[in-house]
């Protein structure tokens, strides 16, 4: 057998082509090989984004302000608890009794927590790093049956060969010290974990501050460089002298220093040349390269899928404009990331955890967000016949009326006749 030969075997024994051939009712492709690539492309001389270094550039002020727009708004929408489509023999005091429990139990997650506190920090997380974790753990309380709490997702690790099976821990936290190797197995049923941007070859996502990480880097390097220039700690001009002798030089520079500099006194000067002023840059705006700026503050709106007009750049805005670039933002930068966060609590708590797959979790303002016309479509519905009072209540999320009145459909509001005013 050659070396060729030989090589292969061992690479294949390593990535589980082995076991892969043996079980014909497993997974045939591997996970993630690009992870086995000892490979490693250049990497240029700017912070590598360690997740130290996500958060430490996520306190900047653009960063704040793009993470706050999206975590603030989804952290404080209303939200809802309902039966899932397809399930239509779940009705009755059980279902309505269950779903109270759920409502109950997401608004006190923990002891110390409430629901936005705690969704704040994952939201935090997902946005930074596109890692989310909240572990998951049953109470034994029926009027209670779980808690959740907030899991800093940089220390999770993920198996990538996990085969699927419940009893083996899909999940590791680290512990202790950067490199040491004192782990917490967790099982797939104990972690929501989020990734936000999924990718074939890593494990896991990807924030949207790592991929502004550059842009920023970039934006508080000239930032830093319009600040000294402002602040006039960078020299921006010279004085030339000509045909001064080392000794008047000198005793110039005294007299400035002693006489003139911060005293505000207007200096006279008697010598046969004027001396002339080289200024090292033109001396305008422009020395503190605001376009560039920007350009970059553009940059790292389009990596939050946000427009500039969020992120304090108003130009060529007007009332029209705004509008329509505030519901582009909406649906671009908030409304996945709320709909990808409701999908886990519906399927990681609710089906994994508790086996109430009969149940969902959304938001309801992802539905409309203007609160009139919501109601004027379902005004209209209800003058149609199409809907009932019931169903109406139900989708705002508000209790059942008595069953007398829950039958009842709305009858067709017609428009009061006027009298006719004799001329």
């Amino acid at each position: 057998m050659g070396v060729g030969t030989a090589v292969k075997t061992i690479w294949q024994r390593f990535a589980g082509a082995e076991t892969i051939a043996a079980a014909a009712d497993t997974r045939k492709t591997i996970a993630l090989p690009s992870i086995m690539n000892p490979q490693r492309n250049g990497q240029p001389a700017i912070p590598k984004a360690t997740p130290a270094n996500l958060r430490l550039f996520a306190q900047t002020p653009i960063a704040r302000r793009a993470i706050n727009l999206v975590k603030d708004r989804i952290a404080s929408m209303d939200w809802q608890i309902k039966v899932r489509r397809g399930f239509t023999n779940v009705t009755g005091e059980d279902a309505t009794a269950r779903m109270n429990i759920l409502r109950r139990c997401l608004e006190e997650p923990n002891a110390s927590d409430s629901f936005r506190v705690l969704w704040e920090q994952v939201l935090e997380d997902i946005l930074v790093g596109g890692f989310g974790a909240v572990e998951m753990e049953l109470s034994g309380d029926p009027l209670k049956p779980f808690h959740l709490w907030p899991v800093d997702g940089a220390t999770i690790q993920i198996d990538p060969r996990w085969n699927g099976d419940p009893a083996t821990p899909r999940y590791a936290q680290l512990q202790g010290t950067p490199g040491s190797s004192k782990q917490i197995p967790l099982l797939d049923d104990e972690l929501v974990y989020i990734r936000l941007n999924p990718r074939t070859h890593t494990p896991f996502g990807l924030g949207r501050v790592e991929v502004a990480f550059e842009t920023i880097t970039q934006f508080l390097g000239a930032n830093r460089y319009a600040g000294r220039l402002a602040s006039n700690s960078v020299v921006q001009y010279a004085l030339w002298l000509n045909e001064a002798t080392p000794e008047q030089h000198d005793r110039l520079i005294r007299w400035w220093q002693d006489e003139i500099e911060g005293t505000g006194r207007v200096p006279i000067l008697s010598c046969e040349q004027k001396p002339e002023v080289l200024r090292f840059a033109g001396g305008t705006d422009a020395d503190l390269r605001l376009q560039w700026q920007e350009f970059l503050i553009t940059m790292i709106a389009n990596a939050f899928d946000l427009p500039p007009m969020l992120l304090g750049l108003a130009g060529n805005v007007n009332r029209s404009t705004a509008s329509e670039l505030a519901d582009e933002a909406f649906q671009s930068a908030i409304a996945p990331v709320a709909k990808l966060l409701a999908g886990h609590i519906t399927r990681d708590l609710f089906s994994k955890k508790l086996n109430w797959p009969e149940f969902e979790f959304c938001f309801n303002d992802l539905e409309s967000r203007d609160d009139m016309e919501t109601v004027q479509i379902q005004t209209e519905l209800l003058k149609a016949g199409v809907l009932t009072i019931a169903e109406v209540r139900k989708q705002r999320g508000l209790e059942a009326l008595p069953s007398a009145q829950d039958r009842e459909v709305a009858a067709p509001i017609e428009a009061p006749a006027t009298e006719e005013i004799p001329q």
